[in-house]
């Protein structure tokens, strides 16, 4: 087979703004959106053989489709802080995190390893491209894609994922064996979350272009039966209720401090002698009853901008760089309305309701609605063109351009 890394590369059109949701996709095996959400999501899995149609078009003529990263590509990303990488050796088994020197990564026609490379929709536009095809499942759901390339025999062994996963084959073959066993006991012996005992159910060989779906809980095994074989994954993530109500009240406890009527002191005027000191006093109950009544801290609403805020922070490793050569206000508002302003990469941004967050933070607090509804229109599309604007200083659209947090498009460089 021909290595796929040495060929004509495969360029992923950006999806448009407005996805057809009810009509049929390739990508789904001629089912629409819909109706994969309907049968398949979170429910069963998928295989669709030429999810991509250009690379089965591209062997009936004759020209084998690259993937659109090569190899040499990739070990240079595995080089850099800012990627998360891991290398897995099984034979003898190891395993390693990155950064990692090209000497220590293994040619492509040596067998039984796997390079993993985190978040490379923030590295690589092919990947955010990518990405831009799942935008009919909520962005809050969306984890990252991670690019697994690996010799022969090479892969992470059997496992099970606690999210729901496409696993898109880029270059070369790779063989997935997968089972619904109900024992997902794990090795002890590994630092890795390999399964102890794994019996397959159903495998197959996935082609470039073929997509296998996966929802949670589902036993999977991969390995490389090609060299330089690359599988995309993208993952949604799936947090524990635990997890967002945590970070939900951390943040509502923050907000408390905008209250001013909280500083004031506990009194008790009307408190009685009473026999039973060592008990909590009926009369504080009763006053922090009220409060929490008045903040309305039995409501959902009170804990969503706090749950938005936290799905809305960008990964730990990302990090920005502000302009070096900011526009001014009125240079930004010309450009605007004739360029279009979009998120950097590892950017995040969510809606709830009429507020906008970015990166963590509210970006429609205290702001016009001009500077709200272009907010909107960020959030909603991934890039912003307008003349509306009439004043765009000290605004937070304005302060998230100079954190680097956007940028204009034309100026992104790759």
């Amino acid at each position: 087979m021909t290595s796929f890394y040495l060929s004509k590369p495969y360029q992923p059109p950006q999806a448009p703004q407005n996805l057809p949701l009810n009509v049929p996709w390739p990508l789904f095996g001629g089912i629409s959106p819909d109706q994969f959400m309907k049968r398949y999501w979170h429910k069963k899995p998928l295989l669709v053989r030429g999810a991509i149609p250009a690379f089965g078009l591209s062997i009936k003529q004759n020209e084998a489709l690259g993937s659109p990263i090569s190899l040499e590509e990739l070990v240079q990303f595995a080089d850099q802080e800012e990627v998360e990488s891991r290398l897995i050796q099984s034979k003898p088994w190891r395993f390693d995190h990155g950064p990692f020197q090209k000497k220590f990564i293994p040619n492509a026609d040596k067998p039984d390893w796997a390079l993993l490379l985190q978040g490379m929709e923030a590295h690589h536009p092919a990947a955010a491209k990518i990405l831009s095809w799942f935008r009919f499942i909520p962005d809050a759901r969306l984890d990252d894609l991670m690019i697994s390339v690996a010799g022969i025999g090479g892969g992470v062994g059997p496992h099970f994922d606690s999210y729901d996963v496409f696993l898109i084959q880029m270059s070369g073959r790779r063989q997935w064996r997968i089972s619904e066993q109900k024992d997902l006991s794990l090795n002890p012996k590994l630092p890795l979350k390999i399964l102890q005992k794994f019996q397959c159910e159903q495998e197959w060989v996935l082609e470039p272009g073929d997509m296998l779906y996966l929802p949670p809980h589902i036993a999977h095994d991969g390995i490389a039966l090609d060299s330089g074989c690359q599988t995309w994954s993208v993952g949604f993530r799936s947090p524990s209720y635990k997890e967002l109500l945590q970070e939900g009240l951390w943040r509502l406890a923050e907000s408390l401090e905008e209250i001013p009527d909280l500083e004031k002191k506990f009194a008790d005027p009307k408190q009685v002698a009473t026999a039973c000191a060592e008990q909590l006093p009926a009369e504080l109950i009763t006053q922090l009853k009220r409060q929490l009544e008045r903040l309305q801290l039995n409501r959902i609403d009170t804990l969503l901008p706090g749950i938005t805020a936290y799905l809305s922070e960008p990964k730990q490793q990302a990090f920005f760089n502000a302009p070096k050569n900011p526009l001014s206000p009125s240079k930004f508002l010309k450009k605007l309305a004739i360029a279009a302003l979009v998120p950097k990469p590892q950017t995040r941004i969510l809606s709830l309701g009429n507020e906008v967050f970015c990166n963590g933070d509210n970006m429609s607090k205290n702001q016009s609605v001009a500077v709200n509804s272009a907010w909107a229109d960020l959030s909603a599309n991934k890039r912003l063109q307008t003349q509306r604007l009439k004043s765009i200083d000290k605004t937070s659209l304005y302060e998230a351009y100079l954190a680097g947090w956007l940028d204009f498009e034309d100026s992104r460089s790759r």
